[in-house]
């Protein structure tokens, strides 16, 4: 060390120095110490959720029955609905299914059409009562996707199933009037059990809990030979938190798809005073809605608009249409027509809940059919 005239600095002069340069460079680092944790902080990456709604198609188109001009009609067109549930072959579509849920590995998931099919002895007697007896399994879906899903590794658990349409009635499955129309009775019950479910991702931190579900209280209710039939639709809920996120509200639902668009847009209503309703909680909403603002007609639109109105904003939009393959039978060669975006992802709070990304499934056929006449709908969501 050398002073300003060239000379050798005393030694006191030396650790005097150097005792400042070792403090100025200790309080530096003291500094980047205190420091680090508001970088890291801004640095965090964002809490992220990503959820999928899946329209499974029942397997059937139900128009012809509802529609049937009489007793005789009605049996033959139930007929035609169970023999169509078969050509749709729902295990090989399960497949399908199960592996566009395993590819985007959604949080979470919203089901729909989620059918039970069942068969039992012919009888007019529990479409007139209303008290259905039918219970042999012909097609159970949710335990076929869940068989898929789960194959090798459990992937997925079921929240919550809830129980939609219920309806039993005679067929002539064999498509013989000889055996199948006698005095209108068939020659087989077939009964359909629509249900809605939410799933969830196993090991990816997801807790639920205050898990609810109900049916609207405006429904389609068609006369069809005479018989009133009830058509039930509805929703279920949870309330979520996805590894070190928030709690949310999560609800899947299916709105009407036949009947006036009035009962769509009064069940959007009765969802808005319902499940919601979610106080503190941002809400997330998916299904398939049968309504949209700008895709179907305007009288279709109300549901859609009805539900923007309540606060809720379009997440799932990715700039593809998620319906649909214009056909009952829905092999590979099915015609298609995706002109209608009518499955939603929608959440509540736009400044606090963010779109990331978007994205549809199930654009190409699968193991000779189409996975279902819709697509599925993704999205991942940036929560508070």
């Amino acid at each position: 060390m050398f002073n300003m005239t060239g000379r050798p600095a005393p030694l006191g002069r030396n650790r005097a120095f150097l005792a400042l340069v070792f403090a100025l460079v200790g309080a530096l680092a003291m500094t980047a110490l205190v420091a680090q944790p508001a970088d890291a902080k801004r640095k965090k990456k964002p809490n992220t959720v990503k959820v999928m709604t899946r329209n499974l198609y029942l397997g059937a188109d139900l128009g012809p029955a509802v529609n049937s001009s009489g007793p005789a009609d009605f049996v033959s067109k139930n007929g035609q609905i169970l023999r169509d549930v078969d050509t749709n072959n729902f295990p090989a579509r399960a497949k399908g299914l199960a592996n566009e849920i395993k590819k985007v590995s959604p949080d979470l998931v919203g089901l729909q059409e989620l059918a039970l099919w069942r068969t039992g002895d012919p009888s007019l007697s529990p479409a007139i009562s209303g008290n259905y007896v039918a219970s042999t399994v012909h097609v159970d879906y949710l335990k076929e996707l869940m068989k898929q899903l789960n194959k090798g590794k459990k992937r997925y658990r079921v929240v919550k199933v809830q129980n939609e349409f219920d309806f039993e009635a005679p067929a002539d499955y064999d498509n013989d009037p000889a055996t199948g129309l006698a005095t209108f009775g068939g020659e087989i019950n077939g009964r359909l059990t629509m249900r809605d479910a939410i799933l969830a991702k196993v090991g990816a931190g997801i807790r639920t809990r205050k898990i609810k579900a109900s049916n609207f209280t405006t429904i389609y209710e068609p006369v069809i030979s005479g018989i009133t039939v009830k058509v039930q639709r509805g929703w279920v809920s949870a309330n979520v938190k996805v590894r070190k996120g928030k709690w949310f509200r999560f609800v899947n639902t299916h709105l009407e798809s036949f009947g006036e668009p009035t009962i769509r847009e009064a069940q959007a209503k009765q969802l808005l005073a319902g499940p919601l309703k979610s106080g503190s909680l941002p809400a997330v909403l998916v299904g398939d809605l049968n309504s949209d603002d700008d895709t179907v007609s305007a009288d279709d639109a109300l549901a859609y608009n009805a539900l923007k109105k309540g606060g809720m904003v379009e997440r799932g939009f990715s700039g593809k249409m998620s319906f649909g393959v214009d056909s009952g039978i829905i092999t590979d060669d099915a015609p298609t027509k995706f002109d209608q975006f009518i499955d939603h992802v929608m959440t509540n709070r736009p400044k606090a809940v963010r779109k990331m990304a978007a994205g549809v499934t199930g654009t190409k056929p699968a193991n000779g059919y189409w996975d279902s006449d819709h697509l599925g709908v993704w999205a991942k969501l940036r929560m508070p």
